[in-house]
């Protein structure tokens, strides 16, 4: 298969990332929008018949006084990870973005390598040997992702011994999802934890009501996720950030972000937003008061949003990232023990790679980032 890059228009790459069944909500053209502060690029990767067969959207951040870039392809390309040319459709890509000028190349390879089911990590939690969710078995293992891995080592991209476990990588490496193709939604309330199934109901019986909001109401949901930053200590995004993906993300598809509030006697108690790219809905951010958690608004909240994304054909939930610790005592332990309360997964990504154009700037760069 002999592949030509080009930059490509925002309508050709939407126009392919609708083509496909999903893709990272960090790869539709309009991410470009919400990161301002970067530069962006579309690339297309063209077969010989001259047909559309990848694209990636790159994101350069310049370093301060020289015109030198570092090219960021966060959860992308989209192209065929498991292709036997992988060579072929990267070597022009590190091309083109050393010709744009770009000293070091971060992406982050959209491929699984291990799943553990919910039942393994609650096995591992209570087994006083086990540390991490890799000194658990995995349920499933993806052979081709270790040949994906070995192929970007012998091409020369890197990656830091500890690869990002946890949230050691720009975006997390491990993920929960709760799979819903092919199941009903009975199926996936079954499979909550009685504790999730007890909240739920809970917050029913309380009269937690979940709704939909809008745009005008960015400034309440940053009300309670300001709260949520000084209870859980990490530095809060402004309401700007949140109003800017609100714009940007549904001017390219009005259904692409959502806005939800669980609320009890008509105060809001948790709020959370939702992000669509084909069958992949994610629960993106959430947020909740320090008030009222006793009415469960977070579970009911979930269990809305998911039912919702069930609802528009979705084929997984994503609860996003959590920390690959099963310490009891890690600050982060809480994040697993909530998401594997829904019976879903745990899932490992291939983490993100870096491939250094100018190796002075790369080690300046890695320096300078080890020492944030």
């Amino acid at each position: 298969m002999s592949l030509t890059l080009r930059t490509i228009s925002r309508e050709q790459h939407l126009a392919y990332i609708q083509s496909l069944p999903a893709a990272s909500h960090m790869q539709v053209p309009a991410w470009a929008d919400v990161k301002a502060e970067w530069r962006s690029e579309s690339l297309g990767w063209f077969d010989k018949a001259g047909q559309l067969v990848g694209a990636g959207l790159v994101l350069y951040r310049q370093l301060p006084k020289i015109k030198r870039y570092l090219a960021y392809l966060p959860e992308g390309p989209v192209i065929n990870w498991y292709a036997p040319n992988l060579t072929e459709w990267l070597e022009p890509m590190l091309a083109h973005l050393k010709h744009q000028g770009a000293f070091s190349v971060k992406m982050g390879p959209p491929v699984i390598i291990r799943r553990w089911e919910a039942g393994s990590i609650k096995a591992g939690i209570q087994n006083p040997d086990v540390k991490r969710l890799r000194d658990i078995e995995a349920d499933f293992i993806e052979p081709r992702a270790f040949e994906v891995a070995d192929k970007l080592r012998r091409m020369g991209w890197q990656q830091g011994e500890d690869g990002g476990a946890g949230f050691g990588d720009v975006q997390p490496r491990y993920v929960y999802q709760v799979p819903l193709a092919n199941r009903s939604l009975e199926d996936v309330h079954k499979n909550f934890n009685q504790l999730w199934r007890r909240n739920i109901k809970k917050a029913e019986k309380a009269g937690v009501e979940v709704v939909q909001a809008g745009y005008h109401d960015l400034e309440e949901w940053q009300r309670l996720y300001e709260i949520t930053a000084v209870r859980d200590h990490f530095r809060p995004r402004p309401l700007s950030y949140f109003q800017r993906m609100w714009s940007a993300l549904n001017s390219e598809d009005p259904n692409r972000m959502r806005l939800y509030f669980a609320r009890h006697n008509g105060v809001n108690l948790s709020a959370a937003t939702m992000l669509i790219v084909g069958g992949h809905v994610w629960y993106s951010y959430g947020a909740s008061d320090n008030i009222g958690r006793e009415f469960r608004p977070s579970n009911a909240m979930q269990w809305r949003m998911l039912r919702d994304a069930y609802a528009l054909g979705a084929t997984v939930y994503d609860l996003r990232g959590i920390s690959d610790s099963l310490d009891e005592t890690d600050h982060l332990f809480g994040l697993i023990q909530f998401k594997v309360g829904t019976g879903g997964q745990a899932a490992e990504y291939l983490g993100e790679w870096d491939f250094p154009l100018n190796k002075l700037l790369h080690k300046a760069l890695d320096i300078y980032m080890s020492r944030r």
